[in-house]
């Protein structure tokens, strides 16, 4: 019954935004830890940014200062604002219950960043 769906990726060229969103549904959401992942391609999955359930932050180094991780308990949505992106950051971003114990994932959200 655990639906997380990310929306909100896309092309853009380097030094550009973009923001990301997921919908939770099925569970808790302001009971939970929530993350987002990434993983490009060739490459593993890395976490990128954690928000806990009293709205603390932890971002990935590549990413401090660029992207910022918020939560809208009242819309069971969770954000990823990527500001100057790379094209370092092209990759499927997932959408994540959990942080550094995730447990339910959503289907991804493709990123590509290209000039």
């Amino acid at each position: 019954q655990v639906q997380l769906v990310e929306s909100g990726g896309g092309l853009v060229q380097p030094g550009e935004s973009l923001t990301l969103s997921c919908k939770a549904s099925g569970f808790a959401f302001s009971l939970s830890a929530m993350s987002w992942y990434r993983q490009a391609p060739g490459k593993e999955r890395e976490l990128v940014a954690i928000i806990s359930i009293g709205g603390y932050t932890n971002y990935a180094d590549s990413v401090k200062g660029r992207f910022t991780i918020s939560r809208d308990n009242a819309k069971n949505t969770m954000y990823l604002q990527m500001n100057s992106l790379k094209p370092e950051d092209t990759a499927v971003y997932y959408c994540v219950r959990g942080g550094r114990q995730p447990n339910y994932w959503g289907q991804g959200t493709q990123v590509s960043v290209s000039s």
